[in-house]
């Protein structure tokens, strides 16, 4: 049930992407804007919790999950150290992703060759 789960809630959000790109002028960086907004607007309203609870790694994958992990950063920070924490503790959940995909990055194009 719970690869069944993850599968419905990750697929329900790149189904949800899909439609939005083929039906408006939106380009992808708009949509992954928009994704992290959504992802930070469910969190505020406590609402992705109880999706990440019931869809496991399929709502902690897409980039909504950033959006979530952003606000989750900021808020703690924000009731920790008042107003100034609020953009010191941003990145303080997602940093460990953000550092990763960096570094994975920076190795695959020790082996990659760009196309001209």
């Amino acid at each position: 049930m719970i690869y069944l789960n993850s599968f419905l809630i990750c697929g329900a959000i790149c189904a949800l992407g899909q439609i939005i790109l083929e039906n408006t002028k939106l380009t992808p960086a708009h949509l992954n804007t928009l994704f992290v907004l959504l992802g930070v607007i469910l969190s505020f309203f406590g609402v992705y919790e109880i999706i990440l609870k019931w869809g496991g790694a399929g709502a902690s994958i897409p980039i909504t999950n950033f959006g979530h992990l952003l606000f989750k950063g900021a808020y703690a920070s924000l009731k920790k150290d008042g107003f100034i924490g609020l953009l010191g503790g941003l990145f303080s959940k997602g940093s460990l992703g953000v550092t990763v995909s960096i570094i994975s990055s920076f190795l695959v194009s020790l082996f990659a060759k760009p196309r001209h």
